[in-house]
């Protein structure tokens, strides 16, 4: 039978945690040029991210608009067939064509 999970494996955790924290911390308050490029890309992935936020509050709908597909159909306005095909493009005397294993 398998123990059930005891309090150091969480401890350990915990303490692999804190450790990466504390590090992180240390190396976020140095002024070295590492940091310095993590803050400028940092900055850059939150300020698009925000950007591409409101853009799509304000054009989402124009967009979905232009691309969903209104009417009839099998993909909304496409029609079921080409009205000027008739079926599938054959020369009247061929036989038609069955897919065979």
């Amino acid at each position: 039978m398998e123990e059930p999970w005891d309090f150091e494996f969480f401890s350990r955790i915990a303490d692999s945690c804190l450790s990466f924290l504390s590090e992180f911390v240390d190396d976020w308050l140095a002024n070295d040029m590492r940091v310095c490029i993590f803050k400028i890309l940092l900055s850059w992935l939150i300020v698009s991210l925000v950007a591409i936020h409101f853009a799509w509050k304000f054009y989402g709908n124009t967009v979905n608009d232009m691309y969903y597909r209104q009417g009839t159909g099998q993909n909304g306005g496409t029609p079921d067939t080409a009205p000027h095909l008739s079926g599938w493009e054959s020369k009247a005397g061929d036989a038609p064509k069955t897919h065979r294993d």
